[in-house]
């Protein structure tokens, strides 16, 4: 069990003049209607500072605080490891399902969250997905946050993964430029795939792929830099390339998602950030973590 959390957010343009049970089952499909208005008549949720009725009407700016109630999170490893510390970053090991950021049920089972218990300045530059393991980027300094969120928008980070995927590919080293685009799921919510180029809302995307070793069991060892930074790019990119993930419970060879998948977010497949490297915020040189993959990603 954790210890709850607050969720706030701000009554945005859309839901003024409806009601507060309005807003809530609009925004947050997670949850079903009824069970919006149970936790309202419940005094869980606030408007401006004081408990509301499911029929409170709406304004724009007004502050929304959910005071979720301890809940037992899913379970997931708890080890991670320093791998480099100096007064503006930390370089840190996360192992494969644990995620990174709270989200999907996981509050204090993350990275972050067990990190600050030691660094309670630490703040995350970027992520990792749960089921991938590897290097992580935290911030000690706001200057150091800035500088480096500053590198990645601007691709001056260097990403080095490695995979494990499913058949041989011909050549030993090839680019995928698949673009990918967030698309809406049947049954509701929806997930990144890989797009046609003239799609709307696609973004461009590159993964640049070499192949380091060529297994009996079918199986291929490959490294991938992304040279872009989209959601589930390497994954989405190599599927898209004939070769999805061995394991890989949601994409599948094309970029689209398995029958039945309902989110990429589960793990079962081996993706590991093997390095990063960028230019050191304080402008003293390079900046190059490395990370040892896990047995299966050695060749």
């Amino acid at each position: 069990m954790n210890r709850g959390f607050d969720y706030r957010e701000v009554v945005p343009d859309a839901s003024a003049g409806g009601t507060l049970l309005d807003h809530l089952a609009r925004r947050h499909r997670h949850s079903t209607r009824e069970e919006w208005r149970a936790r309202v008549a419940a005094g869980r949720v606030l408007v401006d500072g004081v408990v509301a009725a499911p029929e409170t009407a709406m304004r724009t700016g007004q502050s929304i605080v959910w005071r979720r109630p301890p809940w037992e999170e899913p379970e997931a490893p708890r080890s991670w490891a320093l791998l480099y510390r100096d007064d503006d970053i930390l370089g840190v090991a996360k192992p494969a399902g644990l995620p990174t950021l709270p989200g999907g049920g996981y509050l204090e089972n993350t990275l972050w969250s067990l990190l600050r218990r030691c660094h309670p300045e630490a703040a995350p530059v970027h992520r990792l997905d749960r089921g991938t393991s590897g290097v992580v980027l935290f911030a000690r300094t706001a200057a150091a946050g800035a500088a480096l969120a500053e590198m990645f928008r601007r691709r001056r980070v260097t990403k080095i993964y490695r995979a494990l995927v499913a058949g041989r590919p011909v050549e030993d080293a090839f680019v995928v430029t698949h673009p990918i685009a967030r698309v809406d799921l049947e049954e509701g919510g929806s997930a990144w795939m890989a797009a046609p180029r003239d799609a709307a809302g696609s973004r461009a995307a590159r993964t640049e792929v070499r192949v380091l070793e060529r297994r009996d069991d079918g199986t291929t060892l490959v490294e991938a830099r992304p040279i872009t930074g989209r959601p589930h790019q390497i994954r989405i990119h190599l599927a898209a390339a004939g070769h999805p993930l061995a394991g890989d419970p949601f994409y599948v060879v094309g970029g689209g998602r398995r029958a039945g998948a309902l989110r990429p977010g589960e793990g079962g497949f081996l993706l590991h950030a093997a390095r990063i490297e960028a230019p050191h915020p304080r402008g003293t040189g390079k900046l190059a973590v490395d990370c040892l993959p896990p047995p299966g990603l050695r060749a």
